[in-house]
């Protein structure tokens, strides 16, 4: 059986709300995923694939994706 945490892991990035300061709206927009806002950060959840489509545009936009 997987690990909770790395199926987790694989299916939601979790960032402080400064990093998606003007990308926010393009994640949403490129990719089907869900951006839900907490107090100090954003959780974008979505799919395996689209977590890994939307990590590498983070990363291509310079936002650090641990």
């Amino acid at each position: 059986m997987p690990d909770p945490s790395s199926l987790r892991d694989s299916t939601q990035i979790v960032l402080p709300r400064r990093a998606l300061d003007g990308l926010r709206d393009g994640v949403r927009e490129r990719f089907t995923v869900t951006v839900v806002e907490g107090d100090d950060h954003y959780r974008i959840i979505g799919s395996p694939v689209e977590i890994k489509a939307a990590s590498d545009y983070l990363a291509r936009n310079g936002v650090a994706v641990a």
